[in-house]
């Protein structure tokens, strides 16, 4: 069987979820056809793989998750922002400033690990931006609406949370959205 699976970093305090959730309202409001972010969904992506064999994902549990350390560390999520640019958003997100550097090196970590499993990088990747996606933009009805926000909150600090763990997460699509699950988890040291 194989199972959809991706690592992440989970957005799992409350309070940062319900800023994030303000500012999801705010680029809603404009009009904008989009499918924004489940809240319990939040998370910064370090790595999607797709569509993998399940004993494929028992080795990267093995050979990744299990073998990641990390030391805690705080991470500030900063201004809010779009792919491909603010004028054709396709991606609104929002950025991290303190802490960027940190999720880079457990991505390239993470990305050396899978390798040698034999994954290839993901195609069409170029260098990791974390970020934590907040909805995909699915027209262009209203869209200087939200460009006129996104340019507005580029600076904006949404709020800080401490990471203490990466986890890899399996997702189920289903017609209401994803459904995530944690397959397994690599605790930070202290």
């Amino acid at each position: 069987m194989a199972l959809r699976v991706f690592i992440a970093v989970d957005l799992d305090d409350p309070a940062l979820v319900s800023r994030v959730e303000r500012l999801i309202d705010a680029i809603t409001s404009t009009g904008v056809p989009m499918k924004p972010v489940e809240p319990e969904n939040l998370h910064i992506t370090l790595r999607f793989i797709g569509e993998i064999p399940e004993g494929l994902v028992e080795e990267i549990k093995r050979e990744v998750i299990e073998r990641l350390s990390f030391e805690e560390f705080d991470l500030e999520l900063r201004g809010l922002g779009a792919f491909p640019g603010p004028y054709r958003p396709r991606v609104v997100w929002v950025g991290v400033g303190e802490g960027a550097d940190r999720l880079r090196a457990i991505h390239d970590v993470v990305e050396e690990g899978l390798r040698r499993l034999g994954i290839p990088p993901e195609r069409g990747a170029k260098e990791f931006v974390p970020h934590l996606t907040l909805a995909r933009v699915k027209g262009s009805r209203n869209l200087a609406a939200l460009t006129k926000i996104i340019l507005e909150y580029q600076d904006y600090v949404v709020g800080r949370m401490r990471v203490r763990a990466v986890r890899l997460k399996k997702s189920t699509l289903t017609r209401r959205g994803p459904i995530y699950e944690t397959l397994a988890e690599a605790r930070a040291r202290g």
